[in-house]
């Protein structure tokens, strides 16, 4: 499977607009893949430095990924994981601290083929290019 990227783009000035407060922009894009896709929609999604956020990823034909390995990642940090969840269960000993405690996925959206990853109190250092990365059948 190929990854899935997005653009997390900070717009200081339309900080004035939302009350000061800094605005976050996550551009995803849509990017094919083999038989088992990753999807992500072509879309901007904005929110405000502190609030949650979702950034979409899902399997197309949607399939059960519980006991599968879905990755979040930034390939622009070390360690570059967001997020791993690895055969039924979170895998953070090799999270970039920047995100402890700050991301999820949720069990009964990852049994509908939903890789969604939730993202809490967002922060300015969130800026960056986003992966979501599905491998499927490549390790068995």
């Amino acid at each position: 499977m190929f990854p899935q990227y997005g653009q997390l783009i900070l717009k200081p000035q339309l900080c004035c607009l939302f009350f000061h407060h800094a605005v976050i922009l996550l551009l995803l894009i849509d990017i094919k893949t083999g038989q088992s896709e990753t999807v992500t929609p072509s879309q901007t999604i904005i929110t405000v430095v502190g609030e949650d956020v979702i950034l979409p990823c899902h399997l197309e034909p949607p399939s059960d990924a519980v006991s599968e390995i879905v990755e979040w990642g930034r390939p622009d940090l070390d360690p570059r994981f967001v997020h791993v969840w690895y055969e039924g269960q979170n895998h953070l000993v090799n999270q970039n601290p920047s995100y402890k405690g700050r991301t999820s996925l949720s069990t009964e959206k990852l049994k509908q083929g939903d890789l969604s990853l939730k993202l809490t109190r967002v922060k300015h250092s969130d800026n960056g290019r986003y992966r979501c990365f599905f491998p499927s059948d490549c390790f068995k």
